[in-house]
């Protein structure tokens, strides 16, 4: 069974073009979509509304750094800090060219900072390479969801 890509975006433009690209990429991968900081976390650690999703971690978590309720950096700073989480491969896919913001995703453990291009195909381009690389190409740490499943 494939793991889930999940996308954590609350800009409703950014959203749409983002499954555009993650579908003309062909992935056989479902994509969860969610709004915001909070519900990623409740996602990811399978509580509240989410409490009966399936067991296991998504392949990638594409992140957006401005979000309502809990930012990308505080996601990305508690996925960091759960052992059942951090081997997750997260990439912060934000418009945010800032200095602080690339430095501070950095220093808490992400895998990747890609900031959205402008033009409509080289966006629809690196969303379909990030979605390759991190969902097929990529390979996850050994054992890590028999590690994970133990700290359950």
């Amino acid at each position: 069974m494939l793991k889930p890509i999940l996308l954590v975006e609350d800009d409703k433009r950014d959203l749409e073009l983002t499954l555009i690209a993650l579908e003309r990429s062909q992935l056989a991968n479902d994509v969860v979509v969610l709004r915001d900081g909070a519900q990623a976390l409740e996602y990811l650690r399978r509580n509240g509304e989410h409490a009966d999703r399936a067991e296991g971690n998504p392949a990638v978590i594409l992140l957006d750094l401005k979000l309502p309720k809990v930012t990308g950096l505080e996601v990305l700073k508690e996925v960091r800090g759960d052992p059942v989480l951090r081997s997750i491969p997260v990439v912060m896919l934000t418009s945010s060219q800032e200095e602080t913001d690339v430095l501070r995703s950095y220093e808490l453990g992400v895998n990747a900072y890609v900031v959205k291009p402008v033009a409509f195909d080289r966006f629809v381009a690196a969303i379909a390479d990030l979605g390759v690389f991190w969902a097929v190409l990529n390979e996850p740490p050994p054992g890590s969801l028999k590690a994970a499943r133990k700290l359950e």
